[in-house]
């Protein structure tokens, strides 16, 4: 008895010592083999920095099909499982769409704060199963991405360069909108003072026009060899599209920006050449003969390739192809091993190059069919450059009307760069005109009546290039999608009945068997 009354005793100590230990120490197992209910260690760190309730309206709820059922019951996975992390709770409900009074019910909710998030995936040319696939993929990215900046207090910058005939600002209006939700953008010229771009994360060069000074090129080179960030956005042919309206006849003449041996040294070539995709978008042209009444149909546009984009890296990874126009190509020179080079976005492989100068023509439009013409594919058109690049300055003289200059840099501090060989895919195109115009959404085709990847292609770039790559790669996470196997479900039909109703039954009984013989034998003495 006295030895009963001990095992008792540690009994109860150990379970009394387990739940005290429980309420102090946190332990959660994820034996999921692509780890799916994990979250990562940067989501862990926000989540302890939340000192307010979080709420989180989910417009996803009343009758739904398998496959955004299963989407629902991941996303209230997740916030379960952020919520467990959280120094605050974080409430969720579910909002049928269909009884939903207005966009209210669409938000997460910080702080008496709200910022609205997009949890479904829509690209173009993949199945209903594979678009909630990456949604669910993509679930973390999205959820923490609303909530940092709904928690965002620092006063980060970056900038658009003016000065070299760039897009203004109703031109850049979308994609500046939405970065506006991370950082605050200032746009202006370089002038002289070397020091004028210290205190930016990165900065923006899209679709110049006019030649850099040697100023410049020295106030941006030695911006990089300090670790500065660029995207550059750069055509390497001037077309004048308002003839090609008109007339329907255009020049494209090469365009110089005094860029070369800056961008040779980074171990890039922008070409002047255009390029033109059997994969593009379509335009309307006039089809009809002759005296014919015009007569306007959508034709293929081949000046406006629709990119593709790789699935290996954070900034393109699950967007839909991006929409060019009159794209040129980037070849890669002066290879540095201090460089990695990685493709995010390429042509298809039916490609074709008009080499400048030409002549646009709209009514001699090359046969899709014709493999001789369209011979080339997967050339380049946006590059993300890595590692320790070399001044273009290096055993030169400094520009005399350089002012505050700071000790010189040969070579850079680790850093990186995106080069775009098309302006164009950062501009959002107008409705209207003057105070009658509205601005369309960036990557919106209104001949089409599609949206492509353009702004996610943009903001990732300008995410990453600004420092946010762990965040990023939130969005690289591989949820596999497990299809039924129908047919080795059919051979196996016959041992998959037996497991899940004869095997029960046969557990049952034998633990009855067992039970009496156990109980017999006990009484019976």
């Amino acid at each position: 008895m006295i030895f009963r009354n001990k095992v008792n005793l540690i009994f109860l100590c150990l379970v009394v010592g387990i739940i005290l230990l429980s309420l102090f120490v946190r332990l959660r197992v994820d034996l999921s083999s692509d780890k799916r209910f994990s979250l990562s260690d940067q989501t862990k760190t926000l989540l302890h920095e939340t000192l307010q309730p979080v709420h989180v309206i989910i417009y996803l709820d009343g009758e739904l099909n398998p496959g955004f059922l299963r989407l629902k019951n991941a996303t209230e996975d997740i916030i379960n499982e952020m919520s467990a992390y959280s120094n605050s709770k974080i409430e969720i409900t579910f909002v049928n769409p269909s009884i939903a009074e207005n966009t209210q019910d669409r938000e997460l909710k910080y702080n008496n704060k709200t910022e609205t998030i997009s949890l479904l995936k829509n690209i173009r040319g993949n199945s209903g199963e594979e678009n909630l696939n990456i949604s669910i993929e993509n679930l973390e990215y999205e959820l923490t991405n609303g909530l940092r900046k709904l928690m965002n207090t620092d006063v980060r910058k970056i900038a658009f360069i003016e000065g070299h005939g760039e897009l203004n600002e109703a031109e850049t209006y979308d994609i500046s909108k939405t970065l506006s939700n991370y950082f605050q953008i200032d746009r202006g010229v370089l002038g002289a003072d070397a020091t004028i771009l210290n205190e930016y994360r990165m900065i923006i060069i899209a679709k110049p026009t006019q030649p850099f000074t040697e100023s410049d090129k020295y106030i941006l080179d030695q911006y990089i060899m300090n670790g500065g960030r660029v995207l550059w956005l750069i055509d390497g042919v001037r077309i004048a599209k308002e003839n090609l309206s008109t007339s329907g006849l255009s020049p494209a003449l090469a365009l110089d920006l005094n860029l070369d041996d800056l961008f040779f040294k980074y171990g890039v070539r922008i070409n002047s050449v255009l390029l033109q995709d059997v994969q593009c978008a379509t335009m309307p042209m006039n089809v009809a003969k002759g005296d014919e009444e015009p007569h306007f149909e959508p034709m293929p546009w081949f000046y406006a390739p629709l990119l593709m984009v790789s699935n290996q890296h954070a900034i393109t990874k699950n967007i839909s192809e991006v929409r060019g126009d009159f794209a040129s190509t980037i070849d890669l020179v002066n290879k540095n091993p201090q460089i990695n080079i990685t493709q995010l976005l390429v042509s298809s492989d039916n490609s074709h190059i008009v080499a400048a100068p030409a002549t646009i023509d709209l009514n001699l439009q090359p046969n899709p069919k014709d493999k001789n013409y369209f011979n080339a594919g997967y050339l380049n058109v946006s590059v993300l450059s890595e590692g320790l690049f070399s001044s273009n300055f290096e055993n030169r003289m400094m520009p005399t009307e350089i002012k505050n200059s700071f000790p010189f840099l040969a070579k850079s501090i680790p850093t990186l760069q995106i080069f775009v060989s098309d302006g164009d895919i950062i501009r959002n195109e107008t409705n209207g005109i003057a105070s009658d115009s509205t601005t369309l959404p960036l990557g919106f085709d209104r001949i089409m009546n599609q949206q492509f990847g353009n702004k996610e292609f943009i903001k990732h770039a300008v995410l990453y290039l600004a420092g946010e790559e762990n965040w990023l790669n939130l969005r690289t996470r591989t949820v596999k999608l497990r299809l039924l196997n129908k047919t080795s479900v059919k051979e196996s039909q016959l041992a998959i009945q037996i497991l899940v109703i004869v095997l029960p039954i046969l557990l049952l009984a034998l633990f009855g068997f067992f039970y009496q013989w156990r109980r017999k034998k006990k009484y019976s003495k």
